[in-house]
């Protein structure tokens, strides 16, 4: 019998199983090294490589993994990412790219998929995290209009009433980001608005003193009244007026939301920060925080973020949290210590 070396093929043992790829980051082999099937999968690979069907989502897995994007992302993220992105391909490879463009058809299919890990839903969500970004390089592609994902939500929900933006969080992403995201992350923290709202935004809705904007979440049926004290005088200042919106893409147009959520996304996984569990509404926090500890009272933070006043005790509690509220408090004791005259020493009776 002829024996021939497959190249490049990758080796790697996990859990005292041992798995065989065609190349590092690429597909699993079928088979057993040296079988017939094992080689025959090992051939599929190379050509599907060379020249993958451009009307078949394994071109857009293939695309995605010589883009610059994933060629960014740390060696510890592109490893894991490269065995989702093995079974992405594996499974919706086959579908034309024009399917994901047909929500009644794709969507019980993305389901089905993310519901193989059901029993590990942290597994299951981080695997639509990559699906997601895969679908969103597509977006930006121009070769699927929207991205189907958004519309599927997380198996794994948690309490995110102390899940805020810490200042060193900020920092860190507007170090690795755009100029128009940093803006967005800005403006987010400083007004506490939703995305969909802050995206809309227009110059016409900042006034002399306030922003004030009906929310999407009400229906239009309630205003949030922001006033425009110096940190967010500053911010609306230095952001350039390329639009009737307030933020504008890099092409100085108003931002879409998939546009946004990919770039937004991107900035995350550049700043490595796509494993933390932290969203861009989770910026509405950080406000809401910024404003108890300001001394708004609860009142207050309601009529400015528009939330419903019988309920902003818990929203409070959901977006501040326990730990958040009780330091603003001890915020406010000191402050009020300090500014307190200082009583003069009780005199000693003789």
């Amino acid at each position: 019998m002829v024996k021939f070396e497959l190249k490049g093929i990758a080796t790697v043992r996990a859990k005292g199983k041992t798995y065989h790829y065609a190349w590092r980051g690429g597909p699993r082999l079928r088979g057993l090294p040296g079988t017939p099937e094992f080689v025959a999968s090992y051939n599929e690979a190379v050509e599907a490589h060379r020249s993958p069907d451009k009307k078949c989502f394994r071109f857009v897995v293939v695309n995605y993994k010589a883009s610059g994007d994933y060629k960014k992302l740390a060696d510890s993220t592109r490893y894991r990412w490269g065995k989702w992105l093995d079974q992405i391909s594996d499974h919706f490879g086959d579908l034309r790219i024009a399917q994901f463009d047909r929500l009644d058809k794709i969507l019980p299919i993305i389901r089905n998929w993310r519901n193989k890990w059901q029993g590990k839903p942290r597994t299951a969500d981080y695997g639509m995290q990559v699906l997601s970004r895969v679908i969103a390089h597509a977006v930006d592609a121009g070769l699927v209009a929207r991205n189907p994902c958004e519309g599927i939500r997380r198996l794994y929900e948690n309490d995110r009433s102390e899940i805020i933006w810490t200042d060193a969080d900020v920092t860190h992403i507007q170090r690795n980001c755009s100029a128009e995201i940093s803006n967005a992350i800005d403006l987010a923290r400083y007004t506490g608005l939703r995305l969909s709202d802050l995206l809309r935004l227009a110059w016409s809705h900042v006034g002399v003193d306030a922003i004030i904007i009906s929310t999407g979440k009400s229906r239009h049926r309630r205003e949030a009244m922001i006033p425009l004290y110096s940190e967010l005088r500053d911010l609306l200042a230095r952001i350039p007026k390329h639009s009737t919106t307030v933020l504008t893409s890099s092409r100085r147009r108003p931002w879409t939301s998939n546009g946004f959520g990919s770039s937004f996304n991107t900035a995350k996984i550049d700043a490595g920060l796509s494993d933390r569990d932290l969203n861009f509404n989770d910026l509405r926090g950080t406000a809401a925080t910024k404003f108890y500890i300001a001394g708004f009272t609860m009142r207050e933070i309601a009529e400015t973020l528009a939330w419903e006043e019988e309920s902003v005790e818990k929203i409070i509690r959901r977006y501040v949290g326990r730990g958040a509220a009780i330091n603003a408090r001890i915020e406010k004791m000191e402050a009020k210590r300090r500014t307190e005259p200082a009583k003069p020493p009780a005199k000693l009776s003789r």
